[in-house]
C-alpha cells in the first residue's frame, strides 16, 4: 500500500520524498499576571530517502525472553504460520505494534498504518543477528523462554536451531548474582579489547549477512545504575580514556554502545540503567549517529501514562499511586536484586512527572503524588507478568475516587513488536532530513532520538528539551512528524470542514506526474 499526497507542495523524485511544511509553535513567558504568547512560523523542507535499505538488527541479550521471542515471530509471519490452540487455530500478526498493527487517517474515512505513510522496512526483510551470555542456540532459548505454544515452538526449532549468539560481555559486578548459572558465552580481555572485538562483530555480521545498515538495540538484563563521575565518563574523551585504562565503572551495555556509536550504528536501548553516561551522548552527538532509549515501556508504565494524563487533564489530583507487579521470566529474577531493581524503579517512577507539573491549579511547585513501585519474582507465573495499581485521586470539595486495576500481560509479546517498531523507525529516522526555508544544507534530527519516546519509560531527550511522558502526547508528535515527511497536515482533530456550513468540499485537484509509476 502506498500513500501518494497530491499537493503543490510535495514531490517526488526517483530518490526522494520531498514536503515544504508551515511549522507554527509558541513560545510564552510570564510577566506578573499576565502571560505573553508570541506565535512562531517557521517554513521547513523535509525530504525522505525513498530506497528502503536491507537492515539488519544486533540483539544484545539475543536468546533472552525477548530477543528469542522476537526472532520466532520473524519467522512466523515472515512464513505465515498457523498453529493450533484450545480456542482455534492461531495465526501468526504483529498485534502490538504501532507500525503494522495501528492505522492513522489520512483523510475522510480513510486509514492506513502508520508504516505506511512513508516507505519503511518490511519485517519480512530483517535480518537478526546478536550477542548473549547463554551459548543456547534459538530453538532452545525459545523452549527456555516458555513464551510461545508448543504447537508453534515445532514448526520453529528448524529455523531457529542453526542461530546462534555470539559471546557478550559478562561483568558481575553489573547484573544480579543469580544470573551467573547462564554464563557460558563471554567475551574475555580487557574493556578497550571488548568493544574492539565487539567492533569486529558488527563488521562481520555486515559482511556475511550482506545488509545496508545495522541498528543495535540491548533486551539484555537490567544493570545497576553506574556512577557519574567527573573525568571518568563525564566527556566523550575521558569515557574513551576510563575504557583504555579498563576503569571498573564503565558498564557493559556502555560498552556496547560505544562500539556500536564507533562502527555508526544507531544503538537503543531497551533497559532502565544508565547506559547513556554524558560521555556518551556526547560521543553520539560528535559522530552524529542516533541514540534512544530508555526502557521498553510496553505494559504496566504504558498504562499509568495513559492513565495519569486522563485524571489531570479532567481537573481531578491523583494524591497516591502504589504499582504492584510479580513475574516469573528471567527478567524478575534480575530484578529481584535491589541494585537493579532500583535501575527499573527509577524508570517506572519518573513516568508522571511532566504530566503533574503541567498543572499549578492541582499541584503547587515540587508537589507530586506519592509514588510506589513494587517488583516481585515469582517463577511459577513465568513470562505472564501480574500488574496491579491503586490510584486515589482527589476530586470536588475533598471528595476522593479510587481506581483499582489489575492488568495479567505475557510480557514477552507485548516488548517484541515494541523492538519491531524501535528497528523500523529508527531505520527511518536516518533517512529523513530537513531544513529551513532559506537554509542551503539538509541536517538529519538530532541524534538523541525523542521522537520514539512513545515506546520507552523514561525517554533519552537533548540536553534542555522538556521531557515529555504522557503517552497521546508521544504519540501526537511520532505521527504528525511522520505526516509532515509525507506532505499530509498534522492531524488537529479539529474537524471543522463538518462544523462550519460555509465550507464547501471543492473537487480534488488533477493527479501529478510521480516517478517509478505512482
Amino acid at each position: 500500500m502506498d500513500l501518494v499526497v497530491i499537493s503543490p507542495n510535495v514531490k517526488y523524485t526517483d530518490k526522494y520524498i520531498e514536503a515544504q511544511y508551515n511549522y507554527q509553535y509558541t513560545k510564552s513567558e510570564q510577566n506578573g499576571k499576565n502571560i505573553m504568547a508570541t506565535n512562531i512560523n517557521e517554513k521547513l523542507n523535509f525530504r525522505t530517502e525513498r530506497k528502503v535499505p536491507k537492515l539488519g538488527v544486533m540483539l544484545v541479550g539475543w536468546g533472552g525472553n525477548n530477543g528469542s521471542t522476537l526472532t520466532a515471530a520473524l519467522i512466523a509471519n515472515r512464513l505465515g504460520l498457523s498453529w493450533p490452540t484450545k480456542t482455534g487455530q492461531q495465526r501468526a500478526n504483529w498485534f502490538g505494534s504501532i507500525t503494522q498493527a495501528s492505522t492513522v487517517r489520512v483523510g475522510d474515512d480513510i486509514c492506513i498504518p502508520l508504516g505506511h505513510l512513508l516507505p519503511t522496512i518490511n519485517p519480512n526483510d530483517l535480518v537478526v543477528d546478536g550477542w548473549d551470555i547463554s551459548s543456547k542456540n534459538l530453538a532452545d532459548a525459545m523452549v527456555r523462554s516458555q513464551v510461545l505454544e508448543p504447537a508453534l515452538q515445532e514448526q520453529l526449532k528448524p529455523h531457529l536451531v542453526t542461530m546462534k549468539p555470539r559471546p557478550a560481555i559478562f561483568n558481575k559486578d553489573f547484573i544480579a548474582d543469580n544470573q551467573s548459572s547462564r554464563v557460558d558465552n563471554i567475551i574475555t580481555g580487557s574493556k578497550l579489547e571488548q568493544v574492539q572485538k565487539l567492533m569486529e562483530d558488527i563488521d562481520d555480521f555486515k559482511a556475511t549477512a550482506k545488509v545496508d545498515k545495522i541498528i543495535v538495540l540491548w533486551t539484555a538484563n537490567t544493570e545497576r545504575l553506574c556512577n557519574i563521575s567527573q573525568g571518568v565518563n563525564d566527556t566523550s574523551k575521558n569515557l574513551l580514556k576510563s575504557i583504555k585504562d579498563n576503569h571498573p565503572e564503565i558498564s557493559p551495555s556502555t560498552l556496547f554502545a560505544y562500539a556500536a556509536i564507533s562502527k555508526g550504528c544507531t544503538y537503543i536501548n531497551g533497559s532502565p540503567q544508565n547506559t547513556f553516561v554524558p560521555g556518551l551522548i556526547e560521543y553520539a552527538e560528535e559522530r552524529k549517529v542516533f541514540i534512544a532509549g530508555d526502557d521498553f515501556k510496553s505494559g504496566q508504565t504504558k498504562l499509568k501514562s495513559v492513565l495519569v494524563d486522563f485524571l489531570v487533564s479532567a481537573g481531578i489530583k491523583p494524591v497516591s499511586i502504589v504499582s504492584y507487579n510479580h513475574l516469573g521470566n528471567n527478567d524478575g529474577k534480575n530484578l529481584s536484586a535491589p541494585a537493579q531493581f532500583r535501575s527499573k524503579e527509577i524508570s517506572k517512577s519518573d513516568v508522571v512527572d511532566d504530566v503533574v507539573q503541567s498543572n499549578r491549579i492541582l499541584y503547587q511547585p515540587g508537589e507530586k503524588p506519592d509514588h510506589v513501585v513494587v517488583i516481585k519474582y515469582v517463577p511459577y507465573v513465568g513470562d505472564s507478568k501480574r500488574a496491579m495499581d491503586e490510584y486515589t485521586s482527589e476530586i470536588m470539595m475533598g471528595g476522593h475516587n479510587t481506581l483499582v486495576i489489575h492488568n495479567t500481560c505475557e510480557d514477552s509479546l507485548l516488548a517484541a513488536p515494541l523492538i519491531l517498531d524501535l528497528v523500523i523507525l529508527a531505520e527511518l529516522f536516518s533517512r529523513i532530513q530537513v531544513k529551513k526555508e532559506f537554509s542551503q544544507e539538509y541536517t538529519h534530527l538530532h541524534p538523541v532520538l525523542s521522537v520514539l519516546g512513545y515506546l520507552c519509560k523514561a525517554p533519552l531527550v537533548p540536553k534542555g528539551t522538556p521531557v515529555v511522558n504522557a503517552l497521546f502526547r508521544q504519540r501526537s508528535c511520532l505521527e504528525n512528524i511522520l505526516r509532515a515527511c509525507a506532505g499530509l497536515p498534522v492531524e488537529t482533530n479539529m474537524g471543522l470542514e463538518h462544523k462550519i456550513p460555509q465550507m464547501v468540499e471543492e473537487p480534488l485537484p488533477k493527479k501529478a506526474k510521480i516517478s517509478n509509476g505512482q
